[in-house]
């Protein structure tokens, strides 16, 4: 990508860059928390303050993802963030991976509006041509967001991951870029 990512400007909330500064208490507790981090691969190690640094510098500097924090309007509070990439420039496809981190700002649609947002820019912006993500089958919200906001159910993984101490399937999603 850039040096930062724009700001994208939706209804509840706004898509700006992730900033060393936003890792604070809540960032480093959203990924500690069992509840939250349920569905992501971090939760197999505990995240330091300084592991979250790292990351967040390697990601503003990464040429193939953009990288966004999800900030609530109606607070101006940090409360999740969703990532573009890696992006594959010779076939126009990223990948979508998303956190809502407060549980507070669950149920509220942000994780879609946040999903449009991204896909808006990805494809208006970036000219990709298809976006994907993949989640748990245990995790419905997840699919119903991106479903939500377009995308479709393309296929399954069965048994791709462990889940609570059960293996689940991974539900493949993506949206094609209108003609």
């Amino acid at each position: 990508m850039t040096d930062t990512v724009p700001r994208l400007d939706g209804k509840q909330i706004y898509l700006r860059e992730v900033r060393l500064t936003d890792i604070d208490a809540g960032y480093l507790r959203w990924m500690n928390d069992p509840e939250v981090n349920q569905y992501l691969e971090s939760r197999f190690h505990p995240l330091t303050r300084q592991d979250l640094e790292a990351f967040v510098t390697k990601m503003q500097t990464a040429p193939d993802n953009a990288f966004f924090a999800i900030v609530a309007r109606d607070a101006d509070k940090h409360v999740g963030n969703i990532k573009l990439g890696p992006i594959n420039r010779t076939h126009r496809t990223a990948d979508i991976g998303l956190l809502i981190g407060e549980k507070d700002h669950w149920g509220r649609g942000i994780a879609t509006e946040a999903i449009h947002l991204v896909t808006e820019y990805g494809f208006g912006t970036l000219n990709l041509h298809k976006l994907t993500a993949g989640c748990y089958s245990c995790n419905p919200s997840s699919a119903r967001a991106f479903e939500k906001a377009g995308y479709a159910r393309e296929g399954l993984r069965r048994e791709q991951f462990q889940s609570h101490g059960q293996f689940v399937d991974q539900i493949l999603i993506g949206r094609v870029c209108p003609k």
